[in-house]
């Protein structure tokens, strides 16, 4: 009848746009492998290998990703928008192996993990992720890239650059640090104004038991306050 055949239709030009928008991409990625545009990604001393022109490029940036900032979001951005079509997936180590190498986070692991999932840029989050890129990871992936900044990690057993091994298989993307912004850096400006914050808090109706603060530091920074508003 006339709706079987406008049905039959409407399918088949889906399958039609569907394999119209995939050569659109291939033809994009060849035309990038072409012009040799993603030379720019290369670390400093090695070679990157040409991106695949028949699929997306699979790209893997790993990292603690604590209290998720605009630092981390642009070198997401940045991995995901290297190619024209790319799969970006991020690694997160589980807590255990992260406060060993790196010290106390703010966020738990899954936490962590939850935040990049309503980040736009990602495709896919590998939790318990190993804090050193295997060949086995690589392969079991399919990763053709691991995107990074270009600052050496110093690994154990005085291992210089955790990820050299990458570089020297033509499978590091370099990425941008954004100046400025980090992990650390939201850590040290929070101790640094730490009254502040505390009094902020506390005029907020938080306990000082909330805040494992002593009665002693309560009155003082209610003292505090008390000065503030009388001047």
């Amino acid at each position: 009848d006339h709706d079987g055949e406008t049905n039959t239709s409407r399918q088949k030009q889906k399958v039609v746009d569907i394999n119209k928008n995939t050569n659109i991409e291939a033809t994009t990625n060849m035309e990038m492998a072409k012009s040799k545009e993603y030379l720019k990604y290369k670390p400093a001393g090695f070679d990157i290998n040409p991106p695949p022109t028949n699929r997306p490029v699979r790209i893997y940036a790993d990292g603690v990703f604590d209290l998720f900032h605009l630092g981390h979001m642009r070198q997401l951005e940045q991995a995901k928008k290297a190619l024209p079509e790319v799969y970006l997936i991020c690694g997160i180590p589980n807590d255990d192996e992260t406060h060993r190498q790196k010290g106390l986070t703010v966020l738990t692991d899954r936490q962590r993990a939850e935040t990049l999932r309503h980040c736009r840029w990602v495709d896919e989050i590998i939790e318990n992720a190993p804090w050193v890129v295997t060949p086995e990871f690589i392969e079991k992936h399919k990763i053709d890239y691991v995107a990074h900044d270009d600052i050496p990690y110093a690994g154990a057993g005085g291992t210089a650059d955790i990820y050299q091994p990458i570089k020297e298989s033509g499978k590091f993307l370099v990425t941008q640090r954004t100046e400025g912004i980090s992990t650390s850096y939201i850590i040290t400006k929070i101790i640094r104004d730490y009254d502040k914050y505390l009094i902020r808090n506390f005029s907020r109706g938080v306990t000082r038991q909330e805040l494992n603060v002593s009665w002693l530091k309560k009155n003082e920074l209610d003292f505090k306050r008390h000065i503030a508003d009388f001047r």
